[in-house]
């Protein structure tokens, strides 16, 4: 004899919670999908651009949830940044809008922007020319020179490779004053090195707290290039950047 199954709606709901709670603690602890809206960080990133991003990377804060519940300070488990990560970041100065900029000093480091060229601790980051590059998709299309630089790892050594876009050197963020990262900040640019809002903004960016640090970009898993409109069904396909899926950040 069968028993008549009663409550149905209730386990629907309670499926759909439980569905949720997971959702957020990966969300929370393992990895956060975020996409690419501007051009800060061509070539690396492009618009239209999805990834997921390492919560763990560098340990939890209250940043690492959903709304930034003011529920502690600090870092759970946390570790520095390397120099050269791409990272997720809240913005200083609201504590709530993401930015995504890569790493180039962490606490201690003097950054400064001489003639276009990077220079840390002193010392000019080697750059070497690539070729051109023609930027598309964000705004007016335009070429532009790119260029491979290498910044400076531990101990001396050569650190992360990539690639970075130049219009001039000679731009309004081209030669600034030397900064000295503060404890616990770290100092972000965008590859994209004349057309970045970034930590050479002091009064929209500055220095970025460790704290507000959300993770690391890992891989891409999804990119359209945004020649199809979500109507335009017969165009998906081809709006796709299908050399892009899965690819690592770098």
């Amino acid at each position: 004899m069968l028993k008549k199954k009663t409550g149905g709606w209730l386990e629907s709901v309670k499926t759909i919670l439980y569905a949720a709670l997971i959702a957020i603690g990966i969300r929370t602890v393992a990895f956060e999908p975020f996409n690419i809206p501007s051009g800060s960080m061509i070539p690396t990133l492009l618009v239209g651009d999805y990834l997921f991003v390492s919560k763990f990377s560098y340990g939890y804060s209250r940043h690492s949830m959903p709304f930034s519940p003011n529920l502690f300070s600090g870092r759970i488990f946390g570790s520095l940044p390397r120099r050269g990560d791409v990272a997720v970041f809240k913005l200083p100065r609201d504590g709530t809008t993401d930015y995504i900029k890569r790493i180039v000093g962490l606490p201690g480091d003097r950054i400064q922007v001489r003639a276009g060229r990077l220079y840390i601790n002193g010392e000019r980051v080697q750059r070497e020319l690539v070729g051109p590059y023609t930027v598309d998709g964000d705004g007016p299309r335009i070429t532009v020179n790119m260029y491979r630089e290498t910044l400076p790892g531990p101990n001396g050594q050569s650190g992360v490779t990539h690639q970075i876009l130049e219009s001039t050197d000679d731009g309004p963020f081209d030669n600034t004053i030397e900064y000295l990262v503060p404890p616990g900040h770290v100092f972000a640019m965008g590859d994209n090195r004349d057309n970045s809002l970034d930590s050479r903004a002091m009064n929209s960016v500055g220095f970025i707290p460790i704290e507000n640090l959300v993770g690391r970009a890992e891989f891409i898993f999804f990119s359209v290039d945004g020649s199809a409109s979500w109507w335009e069904v017969w165009g998906w396909p081809f709006a796709i950047r299908w050399s892009r899926i899965f690819s690592g950040v770098r």
